[in-house]
């Protein structure tokens, strides 16, 4: 049966919804752009009303994901766990994914060099745990070899990691001095042989006149 639409109030804690009233009586609450078309005299029938309802969830699901990519870049998959955390039908998180990713807001390839980029300006850590990380956001296997393939080798950013880390170590003899860098570098998912190299050159750069020490098993604690 055709119901009357009688009234169309913006809401007052959330201006951009609005709320349709049928016949006198509120009757559901719709986001403004799906809403835009609606006016009042307009008749609805339930199907009309059934599409307004699914249009309006399809936009309220793609609200939120915007909202969560303005905190971050985000991978798809951290999106769509996100929406389905939130109650969103698996239709619903399709529809929303193909738009964000069709006007280029989401894009696994570009959010994993991204990542890799910002791991190295501010946290350098080794190829395999980054690796990890992105693994663990949902991104495929491809798409983050291509990442770690444009990012310098794990030497260079052991190295990096280990000079910004020394700088608060100046003080300490070899041997504090090398515990220490090791086990920072190790949580950062570097191997021994390349906490090893990068160790014996930052030391032979901070203390030149100290000559060069060389790492065994014994002398390393590791910090697994």
């Amino acid at each position: 049966m055709d119901q009357k639409i009688t009234a169309l109030k913006a809401q007052k804690r959330n201006p951009n919804r609005i709320n349709v009233y049928l016949d006198g009586i509120f009757a559901f609450g719709l986001a403004r752009v799906v809403a835009a078309w609606l006016q009042v005299g307009q008749t609805l029938n339930e199907e009309k009303i059934d599409s307004l309802q699914n249009q309006d969830t399809l936009e309220l699901a793609y609200q939120k994901s915007l909202h969560l990519l303005g905190y971050r870049p985000r991978s798809e998959n951290e999106v769509r766990r996100k929406l389905s955390e939130k109650g969103f039908s698996v239709e619903v998180i399709d529809s929303v994914s193909e738009r964000l990713k069709s006007s280029g807001l989401i894009e696994d390839r570009q959010f994993a060099k991204n990542w890799v980029e910002n791991r190295i300006t501010f946290r350098p850590r080794s190829h395999r745990l980054m690796a990890i990380e992105l693994r663990q956001k949902g991104v495929t296997d491809d798409a983050i070899q291509e990442a770690l393939d444009t990012s310098v080798d794990d030497a260079a950013l052991a190295y990096d990691a280990a000079i910004r880390y020394s700088r608060r170590l100046s003080g300490l003899e070899w041997g504090e001095f090398r515990e220490r860098i090791y086990s920072y570098l190790r949580r950062r998912g570097f191997s021994y042989g390349t906490i090893s190299t990068a160790v014996q050159r930052l030391w032979s750069e901070l203390k030149p006149t100290e000559g060069t020490y060389h790492n065994t098993d014994e002398d390393i604690k590791e910090d697994e």
